[in-house]
């Protein structure tokens, strides 16, 4: 909340009459709700007991001292709420007035900053990345910039899963079939080479797990699953997986191949984004990380084993999870363990996030718990940001079928679809180049894209719809990006008329649009604070969706350019141009870049 001498006036007289009362944080101030007057609302059943006073005495008793404040305009009490309205000025000058105030107030204090690891996106190197992906990237670097935006050190992770069963798939696929193709040859983004390999293999599967059953009518309802490495090509597959693990040179020699094709599409999926990733770890450096800490757990009693000489964790209510096979291989919770640890020992952070999808939830309350029993301090500092599944109009996706919605053609489409609305929209402007109406459709049809993934809480399942998010009209990242190019319209028009901001009078500003963008304004700290502790942006989101739609009530309804003075237009200007810079810096915050022009 911004410095508002009122509430520090009000505080000082509360902690003077009553000596038990804590302090300013208590005094929190809402929105006055609509139908009464006043620009706040302030609840005393809050802070009553705290004061040993009846609240609505207390309320009756807040509102005599805030009439005698030069900046308070009138005070009303309605039971336990005190109903007030601020001076134009005095609300202005403490928020829009001075906008880079605004903005630092959001960092936290220096001893609650904290370093934090983040792990997110984690695709396989057996195709592109996918819709799911492109929420998971989106709600990771969103959480991430949210918890640098307000202070903290953030380091960004990604784990590759870059070896398995699944990658062996491609590559056989490959030798097979590929005939020597290459990304240069076909014109084809590396992933979405290796990811065409994937899908012919499991059509190619498909095809001898068809033929088996009909050679052996008894395997006919075995699943698919159970019948894979009964096939040629099942056999030949996890033979290949056994030469990898083996380090034969050819099978390493083609899997180097291919995962460079697919690490080079990668890296062009994640400069479209704008991620960069502090440390990528790869799961064939880290899958045989963990036995050593099963070992230890063992000894000391953490783990037990069974019969068959499987070794498991007794987790209680979670049930029991092996954390070794009785030949002694790790199952994916153990190298998770040892991973973790790596992580840990390698940046010594305050707490780690992982985003990965709420299939997952048991497994994190697993691996948690387990990192607990062994002892390690840091294990309750460990969080699972969990998120649901994303879905197209069209439907599920379905990876193994090759009817997956692949990022790059998402980026794609949203792009397309913003350039044809750039193209309509310039048609009224000078003569606007391709090369710049293209680089406006990029930015907005990035932005709305992440946009409207960050609209939802992460555990919310939805339906994206693309020409819906890229509407300029509605709850979208377009409409505020808009906003701000009509601001950044207003500016230039402004100089072309030499009109300036210097030297506003902030008392001018009391229509009751004005207002309402300042006590909007006022709300921004705490709006971010309170998206980076819940790791949730979409309350940054509604925020700025908002703050824009209250500042196209004030351009309807207050002219900036034609204003009924001068010194009333500078103001006004001073007020859009603040305006601006929060709308662009929430934006940021998001990872949403601002045109200048729509």
């Amino acid at each position: 909340m911004p410095n508002y001498q009122f509430i520090d006036a009000l505080a000082d007289y509360l902690q003077n009459k009553y000596p038990s009362f804590p302090g300013r944080e208590l005094l929190r101030l809402e929105h006055c709700p609509e139908g009464m007057s006043g620009d706040f609302t302030l609840n005393c059943f809050k802070f009553a007991k705290t004061c040993s006073a009846n609240p609505i005495a207390l309320a009756a008793e807040i509102v005599d001292f805030l009439k005698t404040l030069a900046g308070i305009e009138n005070a009303e009490a309605v039971k336990a709420f005190v109903n007030f309205t601020v001076k134009a000025g005095t609300l202005h000058r403490a928020t829009l007035a001075t906008p880079d105030k605004l903005l630092n107030d959001a960092k936290l204090p220096v001893e609650k900053r904290k370093k934090i690891l983040i792990e997110f996106s984690a695709p396989n190197t057996n195709k592109p990345q996918h819709l799911g992906h492109v929420r998971n990237n989106t709600i990771g670097m969103a959480v991430a910039s949210l918890l640098k935006r307000v202070g903290n050190e953030v380091v960004q992770i990604n784990l590759v899963n870059d070896r398995g069963i699944h990658i062996c798939k491609s590559m056989i696929a490959y030798e097979r079939w590929g005939a020597g193709a290459t990304p240069e040859s076909t014109g084809k983004k590396g992933d979405h080479l290796v990811g065409d390999f994937y899908v012919r293999y499991n059509r190619e599967l498909s095809a001898e797990i068809d033929a088996l059953r009909k050679a052996r009518p008894e395997l006919a309802d075995k699943d698919s699953e159970e019948l894979a490495p009964e096939t040629e090509l099942g056999k030949a597959t996890s033979q290949m997986l056994r030469d990898w693990e083996n380090n034969d040179p050819k099978v390493r020699a083609l899997w180097e191949k291919m995962n460079g094709w697919v690490f080079a599409g990668f890296a062009q999926t994640y400069r479209r984004m704008g991620i960069a990733f502090d440390h990528t770890y790869l799961e064939s450096q880290t899958y045989l990380l963990g036995k050593d800490l099963v070992a230890d757990g063992l000894a000391r009693n953490v783990f037990a084993k069974r019969e068959d000489g499987a070794v498991f964790a007794d987790l209680g209510k979670l049930g029991k999870k092996v954390v070794l096979r009785s030949d002694g291989t790790s199952v994916y919770i153990t190298q998770d363990l040892g991973t973790t640890l790596l992580k840990y020992r390698d940046y010594r952070p305050d707490g780690m996030i992982w985003v990965v999808g709420d299939e997952q939830i048991l497994h994190f309350q697993l691996l948690f718990t387990i990192l607990a029993k062994l002892g390690y301090p840091w294990a309750d500092k460990l969080e699972h940001l969990s998120y649901g599944m994303v879905n197209l109009p069209s439907g599920k996706m379905k990876s193994r079928e090759g009817t997956v919605v692949d990022a790059d053609d998402l980026f794609d489409e949203m792009v397309d679809l913003a350039l044809g609305a750039c193209r309509e929209r310039a048609a009224g402007e000078e003569a606007v180049s391709d090369a710049e109406l293209a680089r406006r459709a990029e930015i907005i049809g990035m932005g709305a894209l992440k946009f409207m993934l960050l609209k939802f809480n992460a555990k919310t399942t939805i339906t994206f719809d693309p020409a819906a998010a890229i509407r300029f009209e509605g709850d979208t990242g377009s409409y505020v990006q808009y906003v701000c190019a009509r601001i950044a319209s207003i500016a230039r028009k402004a100089a072309e008329k030499s009109i300036t901001p210097e030297g506003a009078d902030w008392d001018l500003l009391d229509h009751p649009s004005e207002k309402a963008l300042s006590v909007r304004a006022g709300l921004y700290a705490e709006v971010l604070c309170t998206a980076a502790d819940k790791r949730d942006a979409s309350g940054l989101v509604d925020y700025l969706l908002v703050l824009a739609k209250e500042f196209n009530r004030f351009y309807r309804e207050c002219p900036v350019l034609n204003a009924e003075s001068p010194e009333l237009g500078k103001a006004r200007l001073a007020l859009a141009l603040s305006v601006h810079k929060l709308l662009a810096d929430g934006l940021a915050t998001l990872t949403i870049d601002v045109p200048e022009a729509m």
